[in-house]
């Protein structure tokens, strides 16, 4: 009679290891670097619109017209902002498809399409317009002047401009704020690259014709007011409203020089006098010392408004522990 065997335990088949993903100069744990992905998103933006102008100016000498002179037309104005927009947030929405992420993570989720960040955002840049040009009133540096409108018009005009301006916030929102602060941050951190980005911010509104280093230090200001409104709320919807309110109040409803610009179309004959520290000169409004304090509440009216998320704290400790 055989003795009993022992039952025999089949062995677990070997699994080899798992390695880590190789990393080098190009590919990163999570795929392609930031910094690869960003220049890439440049590439898009600039060859598309070296395509575009190209194939405008095309256009326009086959149908017999020349290149338009003089100052563009507001018309003009409000079809280079739309098609700004649409040409950045097209390259966003091609990265999105390669990185396989949702492109509303770059900071313009569609489900907040003009909600309560927005209008918020839009109040509270009108009511900081307000208090800056009363305060240069105040000390006898603005005065509104005659109605430069009349009937229809300020209501077409004021309409104008509030379409215009919004497409501004968007453009310029999402150019230095979008993606690119989305990937940079990724690379380098959140405030380092909101730093870095916020100074190109003010470097290219020193191309306007009338814009300064004061009026430029205060667009830097600004532009990070508007990365900690990002921090603080999610998005871009707050920033995009803000701006869009504030250009609009500065531009068409007290009629002054928005950044060194003047456009057509505004509401009054309005008039800056007085010591440049006080009403920003050729700037405007911007360029005024007082800018400088009610961009400080408003980084205060940021943080009273948008409290730090309790779930960022805790997910947080959760990645610590």
């Amino acid at each position: 009679m055989n003795p009993v065997q022992p039952e025999q335990i089949p062995s677990e088949p070997t699994v080899p290891l798992a390695t880590a993903t190789p990393t080098n100069w190009l590919i990163g744990q999570d795929g392609l670097r930031s910094g690869w992905r960003l220049l890439l998103y440049i590439l898009i933006v600039v060859v598309s619109a070296a395509v575009i102008t190209t194939g405008i100016h095309f256009l326009e000498r086959a149908f017999g017209h020349g290149a338009p002179t003089g100052p563009p037309s507001a018309l003009q104005l409000l079809l280079q902002e739309i098609l700004s927009f649409a040409l950045v947030f097209a390259a966003a929405l091609i990265m999105s498809r390669i990185e396989q992420r949702p492109a509303g993570q770059y900071g313009l989720p569609a489900k907040e399409f003009l909600g309560s960040k927005f209008w918020i955002g839009f109040f509270v840049g009108l009511l900081e317009i307000c208090l800056l040009v009363g305060l240069i009133g105040l000390f006898g540096g603005y005065s509104f002047g005659r109605l430069a409108l009349s009937g229809g018009d300020i209501l077409r005009w004021g309409a104008f401009h509030l379409l215009f301006f919004l497409f501004v916030g968007l453009f310029e929102e999402f150019l230095f704020r979008g993606y690119a602060q989305f990937t940079l941050g990724q690379g380098i951190g959140f405030w380092p690259a909101a730093t870095l980005l916020s100074v190109g911010f003010g470097a290219v509104h020193l191309g306007n014709a009338g814009e300064g280093p004061v009026g430029a230090a205060s667009v830097v200001l600004v532009a990070l007011l508007f990365c900690f409104s990002l921090k603080r709320t999610g998005n871009l919807w707050f920033a995009v409203g803000l701006h869009a309110s504030f250009d609009w109040g500065e531009t068409y409803l007290f009629s002054v020089p928005n950044s060194g610009l003047v456009m057509e179309g505004h509401l009054s004959n309005s008039l800056l006098h007085g010591a440049r520290w006080l009403t920003g000169g050729t700037i405007g409004p911007e360029g005024s010392v007082f800018c400088f304090l009610t961009m400080g509440l408003q980084f205060l009216v940021v943080a009273l408004l948008f409290p730090t998320r309790k779930e960022n704290g805790t997910a947080a400790r959760l990645v610590i522990s």
